[in-house]
């Protein structure tokens, strides 16, 4: 059996209710869709410290490397 870290969490009422319905209509079961949303925002976490360091020790993005980001992620 995979480990798990069991918590209690709370939501606003209404964020509860739309987070159950997605996850529903998701096939996963809640804490699945929870842990999927989790990780998600673990990895814009990182990666956003990894860029902020970046560009501390390398300078800020210029407009020309944002714009072939921003082709390259299919945003434009």
């Amino acid at each position: 059996m995979t480990n798990v870290d069991k918590m209690s969490i709370s939501l606003p009422a209404d964020l509860g209710e739309e987070v159950r319905e997605l996850a529903a209509s998701s096939g996963l079961g809640l804490s699945g869709w929870l842990a999927q949303a989790a990780a998600e925002r673990v990895r814009q976490e990182n990666l956003q410290a990894f860029l902020d360091q970046y560009e501390a020790e390398c300078g800020e993005f210029t407009e020309e490397e944002l714009a072939a980001a921003r082709r390259k992620l299919g945003y434009e």
